[in-house]
């Protein structure tokens, strides 16, 4: 059987191949090319090693005509994908946070398809400033009088501390000297700010008292960083936020509050977190706060406060670096607008409050359809699903998954096919069960979840 390299046609003569031309219409000349060479070439590696065999040049044209379209998809298909959220951690970093209400999907939509208003102010004709955008509905929500976002929380806090503080000392309780994930330390913030650290109180015991004795005229600000991805039980002390404002207030030294997670109103389950509302109200002159965790946004960071206090931070050089487009501005407008008409877009805060009961019904709607359609043994268990992203430690919310088993597979193969399908699935690993947990589900995507899994079984059984 012939098998020389020479029987491969050349670039040009497989691209007159109708299959060819129709990927070179979809995927463009210079991509189509490359991946004819790509694929040439992988086929000339396999003749000299003798792993194939050509009968002729049709044959070689066929095969490499066979790899081609694959190769395509693999080099030009986005690497950021849609997935199914069954982990049961609702504000799940790893797989992108909060998911938009459909209304902030819609105004990103409107504002990505041409221009704005971004930097230009209407009523003058004449530049303007993209930080005010969001400052109202913000000022709106909390109680605030203004607000400059930025584009993650780290950014707020950062920016803050360099423009209020630089070369000057922030005092800040030793119990709140966290790391919050990612590497990102409290104290490497102060140092990359120009701020100097000043520690006060002991890990578990801090009293007000003990931030007054710190005070001196080189003394920029008080901070206060809400501990929100850990938990300190037992012996504690920590001073009311009103105290540590009072502290301030006597020496004329500013408050400023790091409640991260973003919480504008009292969520069903979570009624303990604190609220941005409640730390204006308290008297701090500026809070930052995430976008993308309770608030249920865009990645963002907002800065929220006194508008003296915010207009060094507005004006300070920093804040070009970590300013956000227009996209997150209307992401972040509409779901602002979402809170501030109660009406219950916001994905987030309807997963954290939706019943136990209307996620029973729905795993036992799902369990009778994947049965229906050859899925592995599917049962409904009772789990515990938490809220996620550096927000409300220690707290779950009862939920229920799917309880996914096969007899001569895995639950890490059946997840690992899960993570390969269209949509990928990600749950999690409970002993020897997948577990689906549906709190994270959205009920719009219940059809494709039970398609995956049938998809899923599939897959394992050929294995």
């Amino acid at each position: 059987m012939p098998s020389h390299p020479r029987l491969i046609p050349s670039i040009e003569q497989l691209r007159q191949r109708p299959s060819v031309q129709r990927l070179e219409a979809r995927y463009g000349r210079d991509a189509t090319v490359q991946a004819l060479r790509d694929e040439a070439a992988a086929l000339r590696r396999q003749l000299a090693a003798e792993e194939v065999g050509v009968r002729d040049a049709a044959d070689a044209a066929a095969r490499i005509e066979a790899g081609l379209a694959p190769r395509l998809d693999v080099a030009l298909s986005p690497s950021l994908r849609p997935v199914i959220n069954a982990t049961g951690v609702i504000v799940h970093t790893n797989l992108g946070r909060a998911p938009l209400s459909r209304s902030a999907i819609d105004r990103v939509a409107a504002v990505a398809a041409g221009y704005t208003n971004l930097e230009y102010d209407l009523a003058a004709g004449r530049r303007g400033s993209r930080t005010v955008h969001a400052s109202a509905l913000v000022a709106r929500l909390t109680g605030a009088e203004d607000a400059v976002v930025v584009n993650n929380n780290a950014a707020a806090v950062l920016l803050t501390l360099a423009a209020l503080a630089a070369g000057r000392e922030v005092i800040i309780s030793r119990g709140e000297l966290v790391e919050i994930g990612g590497g990102f330390r409290v104290p490497d913030v102060l140092r990359q700010s120009g701020a100097i650290l000043r520690e006060v109180g002991t890990t578990n015991r801090t009293r007000a008292d003990d931030y007054a004795a710190a005070l001196t005229d080189r003394t920029a600000l008080l901070l206060r960083v809400h501990p929100s991805n850990f938990r300190i039980e037992g012996f504690t002390e920590r001073p009311s936020l009103a105290k540590l404002v009072g502290v301030g207030e006597r020496a004329g030294v500013p408050v400023v509050e790091d409640i991260g997670s973003g919480c504008l109103q009292s969520i069903a389950g979570i009624e303990a977190e604190p609220t941005v509302g409640a730390s204006i109200a308290a008297g701090v002159a500026v809070c930052t706060f995430s976008g993308d965790k309770l608030l249920g946004g865009p990645q963002a960071g907002v800065i929220a406060g006194r508008r003296a206090t915010l207009e060094p931070i507005r004006s300070h050089p920093l804040m070009r670096a970590v300013r956000v487009d227009k996209l997150t501005y209307a992401a972040l407008e509409a779901t602002l607008h979402d809170h501030a008409t109660g009406r219950g877009g916001v994905p987030v805060v309807r997963m954290i409050e939706a019943s136990v009961a209307r996620i029973e019904a729905r795993a036992e709607t799902l369990r009778t359809r994947t049965a229906a359609i050859g899925a592995p043994t599917v049962s409904v268990v009772a789990t515990e699903a938490t809220i996620g992203g550096g927000s409300t430690p220690g707290i779950t919310l009862p939920s229920r998954a799917l309880a996914l088993e096969t007899v001569d597979r895995s639950a890490a193969a059946l997840a690992a096919a899960l993570r390969a399908g269209v949509p990928p699935v990600v749950g999690r690993i409970a002993g020897d069960r997948l577990l689906l947990d549906l709190r994270t589900v959205d009920p719009l995507e219940d059809e494709n979840l039970a398609q995956a899994i049938s998809n899923a079984a599939r897959t394992t059984e050929g294995a």
